[in-house]
């Protein structure tokens, strides 16, 4: 269990601070409103994670138990997209954007429930998960669905503790990325890399 456990751990790490429009979304929140507006929109957007994985678990998982042939072509489905993703990101303009001008305040529950909404409702997310998480299962002839559960919420915890952390530190990390222009140079290289480590990972 372990033996997956920490490398899922690891890329979903790497993978959840590179920039991308929820982690962004926080960041503007807590320069725009303050600290703990940008939490709880970080909580929101984690709060989604359990409807995705509860798809994927499911879904998955009843594919897993009828066809070990099926599965494979899942985990190749989910390699593949993974490097589809790993060039869409090298063809990207690595200059993080980013303005906390013209953000009225919300509510907190407004701002929970937007973040939720976000979530849920974004197609992409659900096809990462379905891409990322039936490379990771330990047992796969065993209890799926309460490992593809695990896995979400260790993914939902990390992401709380991170998109968290950005929310408190906002204006520092604002500060720091107008100042390190290279560092979404790094971010894009670091993505593409993690990317493609995954996808090799499902298949071997």
């Amino acid at each position: 269990m372990l033996e997956q456990l920490i490398p899922f751990l690891t890329a979903s790490a790497i993978l959840t601070i590179s920039p991308g429009p929820d982690i962004i979304f926080v960041m503007v929140q807590g320069m725009a409103n303050g600290k703990k507006h940008g939490v709880v929109t970080a909580l929101g957007l984690a709060a989604g994670i359990i409807i995705h994985a509860s798809l994927v678990a499911f879904g998955v998982s009843a594919i897993i138990k009828s066809s070990e042939t099926l599965f494979f072509v899942i985990k190749l489905f989910g390699a593949v997209y993974l490097l589809y993703l790993a060039w869409q990101v090298f063809r990207s303009d690595p200059e993080i954007a980013y303005s906390a001008k013209g953000i009225k305040k919300k509510s907190l529950f407004s701002l929970f429930k937007q973040g939720f909404i976000m979530n849920v409702l974004n197609p992409k997310v659900t096809i990462f998960f379905l891409a990322f998480f039936p490379g990771f299962l330990w047992e796969p002839g065993g209890n799926t669905v309460m490992q593809f559960y695990i896995l979400g919420a260790v993914f939902m915890l990390l992401t709380m503790l991170i998109f968290g952390s950005v929310a408190l530190l906002a204006g520092k990390i604002s500060t720091y990325l107008k100042n390190h222009k290279h560092s979404g140079v790094v971010l894009k290289w670091l993505q593409i890399v993690v990317f493609i480590g995954i996808a090799t990972f499902i298949i071997i």
